[in-house]
């Protein structure tokens, strides 16, 4: 009698690259998962200082801040602010980290990456966090109102003046990438846009396949779709949640981490921004670097994501 084929005999596995990659000469490799701040906030430094170093020895690298995040009734900056109190007390810190911010939001505007604004939010992001330069600076969203050559100009001046190392883009279209990238003297490093096993445009919009040509590493923010794959709420997240949940199980691993290695299996390489603030949360994300999936699970999450099979 022939024997089925086992769970081990596929051939269909993905592999997760999940080497360190070095994105800018001379700053910190980055990690396979990312750190996203937009949750950092609070007035106890020390219980601050505990969350960074936890964040670091769970082996992320990246921390992603923003000049808007602030929790409620916080000023704006606020997030950046706390991170450099943190860093002001434990300076070491710093060495250790790759420091990405994002500025071009101007609350009640919304947008603006005019060349005044723009440097001064620069500046003020290097005041708050209590440092010289930052590895990545990233437009935060584009500023229709601003022709690309002025924001190319404004970035390049930032990189010459030594306060940027690189830059990166955040919820950019492909088209908005080429018309920013065709007049800097340099390459943009990275992009940033809302990727989850529930928002799965970047799959088709043509963001990750941009980013595979130009070499850009892929940040994704909301990797758990605003916490819809923590606690589905609707018919279409529940039918999703329950294929990672199956993975999960067989892989011992929370619903999350597989949810965030079902991300870092395209081949673009995308780091998930994790945004929890709970240390037991931080470390289970590493527990993404575990999970092994199928191509034929990874499809099956996304058409059942989709609603509608493949074509």
């Amino acid at each position: 009698m022939m024997r089925g084929i086992s769970r081990e005999d596929r051939m269909d596995w993905l592999t997760l690259d999940t080497s360190p990659r070095t994105l800018v000469p001379g700053t910190v490799p980055l990690s396979p998962l990312g750190w996203g701040m937009w949750r950092f906030r609070g007035q106890d430094v020390a219980a601050a200082r505990a969350l960074v170093e936890t964040v670091l020895e769970a082996g992320v690298t990246l921390f992603d801040t923003a000049d808007i995040y602030a929790g409620p009734g916080e000023p704006f900056g606020a997030a950046e602010a706390l991170l450099g109190r943190v860093l002001g007390e434990a300076p070491g810190l710093r060495d250790r980290m790759f420091l990405a911010t994002k500025g071009g939001i101007n609350p009640g505007v919304p947008y603006d990456s005019s060349a005044g604004y723009l440097a001064a939010a620069c500046e003020a992001s290097l005041k708050r966090l209590g440092v010289e330069r930052v590895d990545l600076y990233q437009i935060h969203r584009p500023d229709l109102l601003s022709h690309p050559a002025a924001v190319a100009a404004t970035l390049a001046g930032l990189v010459e003046q030594g306060k940027v190392a690189a830059v990166g883009v955040s919820n950019h279209s492909p088209a908005q990438v080429r018309a920013l990238q065709a007049h800097l003297p340099f390459k943009l490093v990275s992009t940033q846009p809302e990727f989850s096993a529930l928002a799965h445009g970047p799959l088709f919009d043509g963001v990750l396949d941009q980013a595979m040509e130009l070499g850009m590493a892929v940040l994704a923010w909301s990797p758990l779709a605003g916490g819809r794959i923590a606690k589905p709420d609707g018919a279409k997240a529940q039918p999703v949640t329950a294929l990672l949940d199956r993975i999960a199980a067989r892989d011992g691993v929370s619903r999350s981490a597989a949810a965030y290695a079902w991300i870092m299996a395209h081949p673009s390489r995308p780091i998930p921004l994790v945004g929890t603030q709970t240390p037991d949360r931080v470390r289970e994300a590493a527990d993404a670097l575990k999970v092994r999936m199928t191509r034929t699970e990874w499809y099956g999450i996304l058409s059942t994501a989709m609603g509608a099979p493949l074509p």
